[in-house]
């Protein structure tokens, strides 16, 4: 089911703050820069910083999946909890996460600017 690391998403309560910790770590400025979100391409990867994120989740890492629909469907009926349901984040990118039976926060991302591998 899961195609591999897509995101790691980072509480960012001061955005600011984050966005300029973050570029002068990684060297580079974001890629993408809004008062929502923040992203850094790190070798492919993407490391999002969201404002409005739980401190107290922590960071969510997100799994890279074909269908997010099928994917939340299936982890709920294997046991996870509902986190929070499907979204579409723009450029047809659907993201959803759950909370495992040991608490954990997992997260599925759906990219179609991702080749699926066959």
């Amino acid at each position: 089911m899961f195609l591999g690391l897509r995101t790691v998403i980072y509480p960012a309560p001061d955005l600011d703050a984050a966005k300029a910790w973050f570029s002068e770590l990684l060297g580079s400025g974001p890629y993408f820069d809004e008062p929502f979100y923040v992203g850094f391409n790190v070798s492919g990867d993407e490391l999002g910083l969201d404002p409005n994120a739980s401190v107290d989740d922590g960071p969510i890492t997100y799994w890279g999946v074909a269908d997010a629909d099928d994917a939340l469907a299936t982890l709920v009926a294997t046991g996870a909890a509902l986190h929070a349901d499907v979204q579409d984040v723009g450029g047809g990118i659907k993201v959803a996460s759950v909370t495992a039976p040991n608490g954990s926060i997992i997260g599925i991302i759906e990219n179609p600017n991702i080749a699926v591998p066959i």
